[in-house]
Parts: C-alpha cells; structure tokens; sequence
C-alpha cells in the first residue's frame, strides 16, 4: 500500500510537488496556508501559481493541517520556523525549501529539532514538474535505511531520485545557487557576455565547495545535481526567478521596483547576507557572494562590482 504523502505549502513548488505524486497514484494531500486559496483550488482545480496546469481530481486540497506518512514542507525558508511546530508528530519531514534564515544563518535541516529530517533538492523547475516532463532530484538523509524508503516511497517514471547522506551539503548548494544566479543575471542583463557568465558560474562552485567542506559537507556533493546540477538550470534557465532578477538589476532597474511587482518569492534576496555572513563566520572566502550582497544593499554599482571582481589578486585555480 502507498505511503501517504502531504505537501506542506501551495506554492508553485509545493503544488508541482502535489501534482506529481497524486498524478503517479501516490494518495497526496496538499495544504495552503490561506483558506480562500484552497477553496479555490478545491473548486477549479486550477492555481495561478502554476497556470497550465491541471490539479488532479484524486489530489485533496485543504487548509486543515494534514496528517501523514510524509510531510514535504515546501513553504519559503523565511517561514519555516513558523510552520514547523503547526506539524503533526512523528513523521519525518522532507525540507523542499532553500535558503537560510534571516538572523539564525541556519540551514533548513538546521532548524528541523526532535524528529528526522531529510532534503529534496535539485536541478528542477516548477512548471516542467507539474507538466509530467522528466527530471531528477537528490534526498539527502544521515540515515541510509530511511534514505532508501523515503526514496522509494517518492519514486515516479517521470521524477528520478539519487540519494545522498550528506544533507549540509545538498542544502547549501540549494541555497547559494540562488545567489550565484542573480550575479549570472546581471552579466547577462549589462551585457557582460557569455564568457563572464560561465567564470562566473565555475568560480561560484567553487566557493560554494569551499564554504561546505568548512561547514561539515563534503565539497563532492557540490559536483552532483544539488550543486551543479541545480547551479546550471538557475543561471541558465529564463523560468529562474533568481535569474531574471538579476537580469532586470542589469538593465537598470531598481531591487524595489522588481520585487514590487512579484507575487512569489526571490529566495537569493535574503540568502546573500546571510550566505556571506555564515561564511565569514566560518572564515571562508566568498567573493561572488559577497559582491551579490554589496549590489542588493546599494553599496556598490555594477561596474565597481565587476572592478572589484576582476581586480582580485591573481593565484592558481
């Protein structure tokens, strides 16, 4: 018999998760926050979140906390620590959330007290989850018997899981992609070339393996789907919401004036200052990291970003 299974937030990831798993026969349950929007969803079986898509008949919607065999919170990092103790007990819970905490510097798995915890994290795009089309994924538990059910548990033919035991380090590479995203956004967006975007995106996998080797990760994981895998759709893909800040910050436009204007949240917002003070905290250099966060805050412009960049002493790879 199937685990049952209940995604934690109705977001655009959250819902792709919940459409994915009620579509392979899995019995999901998927839980918004806001009343309103999950009556709305029960009716049309639509969400503007994810527009082309079809919420399956069998997928049961509801604003009434869930009980489960699996719980996926896929609810922003900004508000994890809120929902955490709204959950039942027992269940292990799977973080589908990246970032770190605003305050604490504290990965999701960080945050996660009393109970097992997992990640599920990787080189995936929303929409083309919920579209059926095939991707890939990484689970990262400690415990590799309940690794190994929770992957088979969440298999799909469409939706291929790789296991890793090494949670700091797939939940750091889902973090810091999102930084190293708005900088290949802003190459782009200032027409720095194609030859600046993939410095960048190499030289950001490398700082993202410095600072999870300092972290207790191991620098390999960085070179899987949860790193690289992942870094690559981001600073690629026109779906990134990461991305496209950066390219619009690139083409003159304000941070107020394009977060105004979205209704989802831009995770590589808040993660830069936290990311660059968790690795100055662990004495590891960062220094796309450290130039995303100056650009946010104002103190520096894109051409004396790029200056500062390009003017670094010289060493070996």
């Amino acid at each position: 018999m199937s685990k049952t299974i209940a995604v934690i937030g109705a977001g655009a990831w959250g819902t792709a998760l919940a459409i994915l798993f009620a579509r392979a026969g899995k019995p999901t349950t998927l839980w918004a926050r806001d009343p309103a929007r999950a009556a709305a969803m029960r009716a049309t079986r639509h969400t503007p979140r994810l527009p082309d898509a079809r919420l399956p008949a069998d997928l049961t919607i509801t604003h009434d906390m869930p009980d489960a065999d699996i719980l996926l919170l896929a609810v922003p990092m900004q508000h994890l620590r809120e929902i955490l103790p709204l959950l039942p007990p027992g269940p292990p819970v799977l973080l589908c959330c990246k970032g770190l905490e605003r305050g604490s510097l504290l990965l999701p798995p960080e945050l996660v007290q009393n109970r097992p915890a997992a990640m599920l994290t990787g080189p995936n795009f929303a929409h083309e989850i919920a579209a059926g089309l095939p991707a890939a994924a990484v689970l990262a538990m400690a415990d590799a018997t309940a690794r190994a059910a929770l992957m088979e548990a969440l298999r799909t033919e469409t939706f291929r899981l790789y296991g890793s035991p090494d949670i700091v380090g797939a939940a750091l590479g889902g973090a810091a992609k999102n930084v190293i995203a708005i900088a290949a956004g802003v190459v782009i967006g200032a027409g720095l070339g194609e030859n600046a975007r993939a410095a960048l995106i190499t030289r950001g996998l490398a700082e993202i393996a410095r600072l999870a080797s300092a972290l207790g990760g191991r620098p390999e994981t960085i070179s899987g789907l949860s790193g690289l895998g992942d870094l690559l759709l981001t600073c690629t893909g026109n779906s990134s919401r990461n991305f496209s800040l950066g390219l619009a910050l690139g083409q003159g436009q304000t941070l107020d004036a394009i977060l105004s204007h979205r209704t989802s949240v831009t995770e590589g917002v808040a993660t830069a200052p936290a990311l660059l003070a968790r690795a100055q905290a662990a004495g590891t250099e960062m220094p796309i990291t450290e130039a995303v966060t100056q650009l946010l805050s104002g103190v520096k412009n894109i051409p004396q970003t790029v200056a500062a960049l390009m003017g670094r002493a010289l060493k070996d790879e």
